[in-house]
């Protein structure tokens, strides 16, 4: 059964031409900046603890469900994701001791279950996240097995919390060993052969765990059979660090330690856990380029980096002199991006070509074997695992094609379709086409457009246009349930490769940074304006998307362009430009962004494109809907209350703007797959019937 959406003209009777939102006071806080002073009228919104807080939230709520509830195809869109949503999903699988395990989803449970088969093949649930809670908000946040597989630590995320609990377990017996490890946030877990793991945290803050300020991170040992509180700090006691992270070799013969103050750039140690109390060596000192060891053959140690190759390179060095000056190219930098994985005793160089992948396979003298020949243009992910594999593993997907896991054998090089998923999505009927439009600089940028074949381009199709523009963060082609929902009713779906991203390497992430930062907001208004140009949509029909960073780029887009677009959908956003790093990790984000403390010069620029210090007076604003979680710890929800309280004070005409608040959600991590699948129906109920659907009409196959 496939949808078709009916455009109508609204006429004065058919919704409200003005909404009543619930009254948001204002206080007094004016903070000073360089002598220019600011107001922060909603600065009580921050305090996520507040009973007022809590008041405003559900009344927020409120007047958005009795608004989405009126839409009447809501419904209709509903059952049709989660017919569609509602297929077998399985992971590559991957061994652990005498066991192979795999994540398998049967289609709308709200979280994967982790599976297992013994050598016999006889199949049992390991570990199941969907008996972790009642209403499916927690969820697993990743695991790692012993070196034998006979024990296993996994973390669990309530509430889409960044903070995570350890749990650790007998893998044979699946029987709890041991106290739950407390209080990890940003961390993965690594053991060092089977007598205990590393894992990093900050000090529990003072305050809300949610907003308060986290920026001293610490490496830990935990060694079995004993209490947390006995764990040993490795490293970040004596020196602070806002990300610092641990992880041993394959070998058991090194820790390797990353440590950083932003999200770009850290330094690199390493110590040899053959030697007791030897002492942690230096490789990279300084926070000038990425780095990260991706393998060792004995004491030769391969890294990969972006010192000097703004678009990547492999080096190799001798562990007993490791240090930079000693560095020899492996594989060399070329003009496109390097994302390379370890497995099967070879190297495989991911790299990403106009944001589409090309894959290359080295062995371990640096000879290339074979480039590995892919379905078609998309995004391949995967090729990791132990040396000793024979088999590996990969995925392919695109706009069009849902992910696919192909079995690879690297020693042959044959590819072999492992699992394919059954969805009930007529990709043959649609196109995803690659062009490059102008910015307002000159800037050539790359965009994907995906729509149905044989669309009319009369500009009155409904299209969303995705954008995200910042942290080195790529987007590349990759199927989306809900984005194959929104074409099947007609609607285009068009994601831009905005400078701030990696999309091609270091130059083009910090040409969208700080006082560049502008550039970003102006290659998507340019993406929108093409879009319009070539008839494939016109101001009426345009939705802006975007999340976390996305959120942002969509906030300044919208309050310097309100006449682009018809909906603006910002999605927890770094809305406060002033005041992000004053909450847990913001600090963190300072390489992108700059800070308001930096410099007079910095603060004047950013106030100028900080959402919350731009909504004006007497502006029509496109309809709007906010989306965060009550949990979010990562870009806390004041962002976006601050923001739609904005909003709802000064709009001008009868677009909405509303809020909406997931309770007991986070980031986005873990979230579960009902609560995926009604943001998804909302969301786009919200656009179309703000672009004027009016009913979505079944039709036969």
């Amino acid at each position: 059964m496939a949808l078709s959406a009916t455009i109508t003209s609204f006429g004065q009777n058919q919704r409200p031409t003005t909404m009543k939102y619930p009254v948001t006071h204002k206080g007094e806080t004016v903070d000073v900046y360089f002598d220019t002073k600011v107001a922060d009228p909603y600065r009580w919104l921050e305090d996520d603890k507040s009973a007022e807080t809590g008041a405003w939230v559900k009344a927020q709520n409120k007047v958005t469900y009795d608004y989405l509830a009126q839409i009447p195809f809501r419904d209709v869109l509903k059952e049709r994701m989660e017919k569609l949503w509602n297929y077998e999903k399985i992971g590559a699988p991957f061994k652990e001791g005498n066991f192979t395990y795999y994540y398998k989803n049967n289609g709308l449970q709200n979280q994967s279950v982790l599976y297992r088969k013994d050598a016999k093949g006889t199949e049992t649930v390991f570990l199941d996240p969907n008996t972790f809670s009642k209403d499916g908000t927690t969820s697993l946040g990743g695991l790692d097995f012993s070196k034998d597989g006979s024990k296993v630590a996994y973390a669990i995320s309530e509430g889409g919390s960044d903070w995570r609990k350890v749990i650790i377990m007998d893998a044979i017996t699946q029987k709890i060993i041991e106290d739950t490890i407390v209080d990890v946030k940003f961390s993965g877990v690594s053991w060092k052969g089977n007598e205990g793991f590393y894992y990093s945290s900050y000090d529990k803050p003072k305050g809300s765990e949610l907003s308060a300020k986290t920026d001293q991170h610490k490496l830990y040992f935990h060694k079995l059979g004993t209490p947390q509180k006995q764990d040993q700090i490795i490293f970040g006691a004596d020196q602070k660090r806002r990300y610092v992270g641990g992880s041993v070799t394959e070998d058991d013969h090194y820790l390797v330690i990353t440590a950083s103050t932003s999200t770009y750039g850290n330094e690199l140690y390493i110590q040899d856990l053959t030697k007791p109390n030897s002492p942690i060596v230096s490789i990279v000192d300084n926070f000038k380029s990425d780095n990260s060891i991706i393998d060792n053959e004995g004491t030769k140690l391969f890294i990969e980096t972006d010192s000097n190759a703004p678009n990547k390179r492999i080096i190799m060095v001798d562990v007993n002199n490791p240090q930079p000056e000693n560095w020899k190219d492996f594989i060399a930098e070329t003009e496109n991006v390097l994302s390379p994985t370890t497995g099967g005793g070879y190297i495989f160089a991911n790299y990403m070509k106009d944001a589409v992948s090309v894959v290359k396979q080295y062995d371990y003298s640096g000879k290339m074997i074979r480039e590995i020949k892919l379905p078609a243009l998309g995004t391949a992910g995967g090729f990791g695992g132990k040396k000793k594999e024979k088999t590996l593993y990969y995925s392919f997907t695109n706009y069009l094609s849902p992910g696919t896991i192909y079995s690879f054998e690297p020693k042959s090089g044959k590819s072999v379709v492992y699992d394919k998923p059954k969805v009930d999505f007529k990709s043959e009927d649609y196109v995803s086409k690659q062009v490059f439009y102008t910015s307002k600089d000159g800037t050539k940028i790359p965009m994907m457009i995906t729509h149905k074949k044989g669309l009319k381009l009369d500009g009155k199709n409904p299209t969303i246009l995705y954008g995200y523009g910042g942290f080195n963060i790529s987007l590349t082609p990759s199927f989306s349930i809900a984005n194959a929902v929104w074409m099947e009713n007609g609607g285009i779906y068009a994601v831009p490769n905005l400078r701030g991203g990696g999309e091609y390497g270091k130059k083009w992430h910090d040409a969208g940074i700080k006082m560049q930062k502008q550039n970003v907001f102006d290659d998507f208004i340019a993406a929108a304006e093409y879009l319009i140009a070539q008839n494939y949509t016109s101001s009426s029909f345009l939705a802006i998307r975007g999340g976390s960073n996305g959120g942002l780029l969509v906030g300044a887009t919208m309050t310097q362009r309100p006449d682009l677009m018809k909906v603006a959908l910002p999605a927890v956003g770094v809305m406060d430009m002033l005041r992000y790093h004053t909450f847990t990790s913001g600090a963190g984000w300072a390489y992108d962004y700059g800070t308001s403390q930096d410099s007079k010069e910095m603060f004047a620029y950013i106030k100028g494109y900080s959402p919350v210090n731009n909504v004006k007076q007497g502006i029509q604003y496109p309809a709007t809907m906010v989306t965060t979680g009550d949990h979010d710890d990562r870009v806390v929800p004041a962002h976006s209350f601050k923001f739609a309280a904005e909003l709802q004070e000064k709009q001008t005409g009868p677009n909405p703007t509303l809020i909406r608040i997931d309770v007991n959600a986070g980031h986005g991590a873990g979230k579960s797959v009902a609560a995926t699948i009604q943001e998804n129906v909302d969301i786009q109920a919200f656009t179309l019937y703000n672009m004027g659907v009016t009913e979505l009409q079944k039709l036969a196959e």
